[in-house]
């Protein structure tokens, strides 16, 4: 029989990655590091958190082995610590979406994306190859600059209204952002649509074109 002290050791371990994972602000930050290593001031802004609050959440994930540092000057930057870090959020999501009518409920209120047509990777890829579409990416400038689909275009959502005569009128447009639980591309349609543009969204987002091992430019 194995040793019932380490046995508890070994879960409690476990448990303390767990512990972690338990605050939406936590989730929050690994969802924005999933698209790029940023300062702490960048996540703070991002997350809506003071810079000592946002400092103290990073900590507990540091401790937990889910992110990595480095230090340039006098700033911190922060990251994930590897792929399989997003791939844990993003299964504790989908799980999360699938199994607890709350979540499921949080997700829809959230997104609204009944509205909104969709489509899916194999789909954007085929028809981005045969010149059929244009693919925009709604992120910020600097999580673009980090990692995109290759042959789209980065027009930050904020920016999209103004700059709308940048957009050729005869071909599609698909809207992107940064994952499945993004709203940036479902405001990016309805922004479009009602401007009389033929639009769509990519049915997740560049967390999962990441997971998936497609290509990406930089």
């Amino acid at each position: 029989m194995g040793d019932p002290v380490a046995k508890a050791e070994l879960f409690d371990s476990l448990a303390r990655v767990g512990k972690a994972l338990g605050s939406g602000k936590r989730l929050e930050l690994l969802d924005l590091l999933a698209q790029s290593e940023r300062s702490v001031e960048h996540l703070a802004a991002a997350a809506g958190l003071g810079l000592t609050t946002c400092s103290a959440h990073l900590q507990t994930l540091r401790q937990a082995g889910l992110v990595a540092t480095r230090r340039d000057g006098t700033k911190i930057y922060y990251r994930l610590a590897g792929p399989d870090v997003a791939a844990l959020y993003a299964v504790l999501r989908d799980v999360a979406g699938t199994h607890n009518a709350e979540a499921a409920a949080a997700r829809d209120a959230y997104l609204g994306d009944a509205d909104t047509e969709a489509i899916d990777r194999d789909e954007l890829q085929r028809r981005l190859a045969a010149g059929q579409l244009l693919a925009v990416d709604v992120r910020p400038a600097p999580e673009y600059a980090a990692g995109h689909i290759p042959g789209a275009v980065s027009i930050p959502l904020d920016q999209l209204g103004d700059r709308l005569a940048e957009l050729p009128q005869d071909v599609e447009i698909v809207a992107y952002c940064r994952g499945a639980y993004c709203v940036f591309a479902h405001d990016a349609v309805r922004l479009l649509t009602a401007h009389g543009r033929r639009a769509a969204r990519l049915a997740d987002g560049m967390l999962e074109w990441r997971l998936a091992d497609l290509p990406v430019a930089a």
